[in-house]
């Protein structure tokens, strides 16, 4: 179990995989991604998130991807790990694989194909038993969109009493609960806002910081949102705020996955396609992407 604090304040995109025309992991687009992002002052990266299409890679291309990663990412720069797997067994052996690869934490996702039987209880021995044997931090993370299961306040709180569980990224949307979340846990554990829909809604209510989509094609003006509320500036924020949240709906609940890569390669990073059997972007919901980020002068 591991006994190092981190900070999780701060800016961090859930990174896409870039595949190659032939489906294969592009780990040479990854890394030149990579580089381009770390001309910003983002807190660090996720990968094998939702957006990374982690449940649709193999264990050997998740550990390629967190090395190439970790090789073009400064050491002063976070990387947070997706490594939940539907057993706890499984969960422990690809944290383990992704702290060996340079993963900082780990981003562990709810099990939910046995959706009815994931209690407070089995919930909780799960992630107990993950951070009990984790050599890196781990932090909960509650998408109920994708799985079906939400974890309600009360079971993060008490997950949080656990020393090797440091936070949680929420993509719920609910913002009551984020900020019961927060109220409810112990001193220190970190929450992350999970979407940029709600970014500085979170950061008002006790969120240190934010895992967004938005962030990969809106690095400056997400880092922006966050020096704006630090620096007391709210009224600049929630005006930022607004004016992304078309940018935000387009690659997340619009568009997913497919928009958020063809906004990539619109922007003059390496998007490329999905990986069945997800479908690319057709041509015309490519061209009412391409109007919302011209809207929002990110073209």
């Amino acid at each position: 179990m591991s006994t190092t604090t981190i900070s999780l304040s701060g800016v961090f995109p859930p990174i896409p995989t870039p595949f190659d025309e032939e489906g294969r992991v592009d780990l040479a687009a990854l890394a030149a991604n990579l580089k381009r992002w770390n001309e910003y002052a983002l807190a660090g990266y996720v990968v094998l998130g939702s957006n990374g299409e982690a449940v649709y890679l193999t264990d050997e291309e998740k550990v390629l991807v967190c090395k190439t990663a970790r090789a073009a990412i400064p050491s002063s720069k976070l990387m947070i790990a997706g490594t939940g797997c539907e057993s706890t067994a499984q969960t422990i052996t690809l944290t383990r694989e992704a702290a060996r690869a340079g993963a900082d934490a780990a981003l562990v996702l709810t099990p939910h194909y046995f959706s009815g039987q994931m209690t407070r209880e089995s919930l909780l021995h799960h992630y107990r038993s993950v951070a009990d044997a984790s050599p890196i931090p781990v932090m909960l993370y509650n998408v109920p969109k994708f799985t079906n299961v939400d974890m309600d306040a009360a079971t993060i709180a008490q997950a949080s009493q656990h020393p090797n569980i440091v936070g949680v990224k929420d993509s719920s949307g609910n913002i009551a609960k984020l900020a019961d979340v927060v109220r409810l846990a112990v001193p220190g554990f970190q929450v992350l806002a999970g979407t940029g829909g709600f970014f500085f809604a979170g950061l008002t209510l006790g969120a240190v910081g934010g895992v967004l989509a938005l962030a990969n094609v809106a690095p400056q003006e997400s880092i922006d949102i966050y020096e704006l509320y630090k620096a007391g500036e709210w009224e600049k924020a929630a005006d930022l705020q607004r004016c992304l949240l078309p940018v935000n709906a387009a690659v997340t609940s619009r568009f997913g996955v497919p928009g958020l890569k063809a906004a990539l390669d619109m922007l003059g990073y390496y998007g490329g396609p999905v990986r069945s059997p997800l479908l690319d972007l057709g041509a015309s919901d490519r061209d009412i992407l391409r109007g919302v980020l011209a809207e929002a002068v990110l073209l």
